[in-house]
């Protein structure tokens, strides 16, 4: 890369650390700055076809085989009753036409890009094309986002100390593997567009997957990565007009809520057993990996192709803070993330105006994980 590059993306960058290191924590700001480094100054995201991350953890096995823990040992029963075969399950047959209205893949106020002046005065064709762009960077986040997942599933097996819970886990590996496959062929096969990962998605997979500690790898990937999808999945399969695809999101928001309720199970009876000190760090490394959860929704990717030479990327954050998009999906993501933080034990009235500050306090009485179904995630994703 470049060094005017690498000039450039330490500039854009900027606002975005200060904006991830509020807490002040020194121990959260070292986990998160070589991350950082390497997805938005080296953009390894997208200038490699392959990350190389580093690992370092340990691997836990059970050798009396000890099988004490029924609330993994149910939610194992379900995920074995609940498999689906993406190849046979789903009709791949179907023809997809992302241009059109009568199936359309969202709707026109969804879309950031709805309110501008461009927007408006394009043709029918340019403006069906963006919205497809707009789907297909956001399916394309979700791809992403689950090979993180499947990394993290496979590591999490290996270190989680309960034999229940590894059971469980292998399920999940499975179920990861599923969604990475239908997300591909979905953005291959039928829209034909896929782009690179988003440098603040890059940096939460990176932090996740680097951190020894199996319970950071929890609480990154299952409380916030997975609750996230789930609110971004519940609302995609409400809006959309398409029948594939809200048939794929239908069967994947069930996988998703066995995944976050055992992120749920694992952690409110370990974090019990921290040390202040320690408990503190989970907290604050939640609130900033939040932030960068957040920051991912500005879809510099989708800009950089259609508004890169109409508008300065500051204008377009601004843009897309004040859209209907960001507003729904600042809801439905912490609709889901803040309440499992809550049971955990990770939202204390220390942490909380942090959150008040946001703007997101208020999803704190909302129900976590295992008290909602797949159905409630559906019905519930407004």
């Amino acid at each position: 890369m470049a060094a005017i590059d690498v000039f450039s993306n330490v500039f854009d960058t900027l606002p975005l650390v200060k904006d991830a290191s509020a807490s002040g924590n020194l121990q959260v700001l070292k986990s998160l700055l070589g991350p950082a480094f390497r997805g938005m100054v080296l953009q390894r995201g997208k200038s490699e076809p392959l990350s190389s991350m580093p690992v370092d953890y340990s691997v836990t096995f059970d050798w009396n085989y000890l099988r004490n823990k029924p609330e993994f040992s149910r939610l194992y029963e379900a995920a074995k009753g609940s498999q689906w075969n993406a190849t046979i399950d789903l009709d791949w047959t179907a023809p997809v036409d992302p241009l059109s209205d009568e199936t359309a893949l969202l709707p026109w106020d969804f879309l950031p890009v709805a309110n501008l002046a461009s927007f408006q005065k394009a043709s029918p064709k340019e403006r069906a094309e963006q919205r497809r762009g707009i789907t297909a960077w956001l399916l394309s986040q979700s791809l992403h986002g689950e090979q993180g997942a499947l990394h993290a599933a496979c590591q999490v097996t290996e270190a989680v100390p309960w034999l229940d819970g590894k059971l469980y886990g292998s399920t999940q590996v499975v179920d990861e593997g599923r969604h990475v496959e239908v997300f591909h062929a979905y953005l291959t096969k039928k829209l034909e567009k896929r782009y690179d990962i988003n440098d603040n998605l890059y940096v939460v997979i990176d932090a996740l997957m680097s951190d020894r500690r199996w319970d950071m790898k929890f609480l990154g990937m299952q409380i916030m990565v997975e609750g996230l999808a789930l609110g971004t999945f519940g609302m995609i399969q409400q809006m959309t007009k398409e029948p594939l695809l809200k048939q794929m999101l239908k069967y994947i928001i069930t996988d998703e809520a066995r995944h976050v309720h055992y992120g749920v199970l694992a952690l409110k009876e370990f974090l019990r057993e921290l040390t202040e000190k320690e408990r503190r760090e989970r907290e604050d490394w939640a609130f900033e990996v939040s932030l960068f959860l957040r920051n991912r929704f500005f879809a510099h990717e989708f800009y950089d192709e259609y508004y890169g030479h109409v508008m300065t990327r500051a204008q377009w954050e601004r843009t897309v803070l004040e859209s209907e998009m960001m507003s729904r999906f600042r809801k439905t993501m912490f609709k889901r993330v803040v309440p499992n933080l809550k049971r955990i034990g990770l939202l204390t009235d220390r942490i909380k105006p942090r959150y008040a500050e946001l703007g997101l306090l208020g999803f704190e009485h909302g129900r976590a994980a295992p008290e909602l179904t797949a159905t409630d995630l559906i019905n519930d994703a407004d």
